[in-house]
């Protein structure tokens, strides 16, 4: 895998000013699902969190809100967090920082259009965000939110079985989990989701969103 399913110490050490963690003695949960909305999946997570009484944050591609606008607004009907993953998904390393703040831009105003609330998350495409565009962002007022977990849901080569292991073997309190409501991951999602909830539930975890 071309990158760690836990982030490391280090990485956090060196962007302090990203979230990559909520510190918390609780046994909280927080899931995150990226790439949305998605016809069908995010509608299928939507019914899947709803069972286990679980709350979640969906960091949307902007391009995808203005196709999928009715999915987009099952997210927000249902009192889940929203955060914005730029409108065209881009990798901001490969990116040029104005066109990448532009781009940013454009997917808040489609959040804005359909979500009343007062939005300030933000996830980098990829993870990949140069130290620039995060300075202008959290100016902004942006809060950067990266992870603890990801699940490598959308990764084609691994089983679904390793999928449910990269999230279950390293879960904490606090931790933020990746996963990705899109038609590249469905194949591990389908099969991990439901057991992740059923799991962590029963050990008595709850599922939050991210403020």
């Amino acid at each position: 895998m071309s990158v760690w399913v836990k982030s490391k110490k280090w990485m956090k050490l060196m962007f302090p000013k990203y979230v990559w963690k909520i510190k918390t003695n609780e046994k909280k949960i927080y899931l995150t699902f990226d790439d949305g909305p998605t016809p069908e999946i995010t509608n299928w997570v939507l019914k899947q969190l709803k069972i286990f009484n679980a709350k979640a944050t969906f960091f949307c591609i902007g391009n995808n809100i203005q196709k999928y606008p009715t999915v987009f607004n099952g997210i927000i009907n249902e009192k889940h967090s929203v955060g914005n993953h730029t409108f065209n998904h881009l990798n901001g390393w490969k990116t040029d920082s104005k066109k990448y703040i532009e781009n940013t831009i454009l997917c808040q105003s489609e959040i804005n259009n359909l979500n009343s609330e007062n939005n300030t998350l933000f996830r980098p495409p990829y993870g990949k965000i140069k130290p620039s565009q995060s300075r202008k962002l959290r100016k902004m007022g942006y809060k950067i939110i990266m992870w603890d977990i990801i699940s490598f849901d959308f990764d084609s080569t691994i089983s679904k079985e390793k999928c449910l292991e990269n999230v279950l073997k390293n879960i904490e309190n606090g931790s933020i989990v990746v996963f990705h409501d899109s038609q590249k991951a469905w194949k591990n999602l389908e099969y991990v989701l439901p057991k992740t909830l059923d799991y962590l539930k029963e050990k008595g975890f709850s599922f939050e969103k991210i403020d």
